[in-house]
């Protein structure tokens, strides 16, 4: 009963806004309370709800920190000063760049309407196990209850920063950045679950942890481009040529050019 009540009761919170006189047409529940039910309904309610639960919570703190920034932004934006320099890396040594990853950051797709409108449902991979695979919903990866605690801090570290900006070099010189480049993005969600000590680059990804695919986490690096498979759902920051950021996706990519690794017993 608890459960229940836990359940109706986040489902409300999800219920889609209408207006006064458009209540009477609404379904009680929005999509994602539809949703929320149903995945609770189907595996272990408590766990359930304790998980949606926490990414809701992170999801909240995660807006009031970008409305901080933001704030922070516009009042540094009203003050005049010098217009910031950015590097031409193209010109420079090698040697000189930061540590990175990714020169071409992957291969160029754009998002369709549709794609775009599917981003707010709760979503999960074609035939994938939901006892083994991650539930996307708005962006943000949630972890199946089966999943061992060290995939799900992965998981949590990961979703802390989606929606940040590609940099390149970002998440190298500190674990914490305003942006990420691939191997940085894949770098901080391993440090979540203290499964790397320090920022690794995409050579060094090629060498980390044991051969071929794991079960729950696999890393697919290469001397351009590096990403990761976290319980199901791809993790990656391939977007444009400049690249569009560390986020979840449901869809796969090619993996003929990468070296294919995983985490000692995941």
């Amino acid at each position: 009963m608890r459960a229940l009540a836990l359940a109706l009761a986040l489902a409300a919170l999800l219920a889609a806004p209408a207006s006064a006189d458009q209540r009477s047409e609404q379904p009680p529940l929005g999509p994602l309370g539809q949703t929320a039910l149903a995945a609770i309904g189907s595996a272990g309610a408590d766990a359930a709800l304790q998980r949606i639960g926490e990414n809701l919570a992170m999801l909240a703190a995660q807006e009031r920190i970008e409305r901080h920034a933001k704030a922070e932004a516009d009042e540094v934006g009203t003050r005049p000063g010098p217009e910031p320099e950015t590097p031409d890396y193209r010109n420079m040594d090698p040697s000189e760049l930061p540590p990175a990853s990714a020169g071409s950051n992957g291969t160029e797709h754009t998002l369709s309407p549709q794609a775009k409108r599917e981003g707010i449902f709760a979503r999960m991979p074609a035939g994938a196990d939901p006892k083994t695979t991650s539930t996307l919903l708005t962006g943000i990866a949630l972890p199946p209850p089966t999943a061992p605690e060290v995939v799900k801090r992965v998981i949590d570290n990961a979703n802390m920063i989606v929606g940040r900006p590609y940099v390149w070099g970002g998440g190298h010189g500190s674990f914490y950045s305003y942006g990420y480049d691939c191997s940085g993005a894949v770098s901080f969600a391993l440090f979540g679950g203290g499964l790397i000590p320090r920022p690794a680059t995409s050579g060094e990804l090629e060498g980390y942890g044991e051969p071929g695919p794991g079960k729950w986490i696999t890393i697919y690096a290469n001397a351009t481009h590096t990403w990761a498979t976290i319980a199901g759902l791809r993790w990656d920051t391939s977007g444009t040529e400049r690249g569009t950021g560390p986020r979840w996706h449901v869809d796969t990519r090619p993996t003929e050019a990468f070296v294919v690794r995983h985490p000692p017993g995941l």
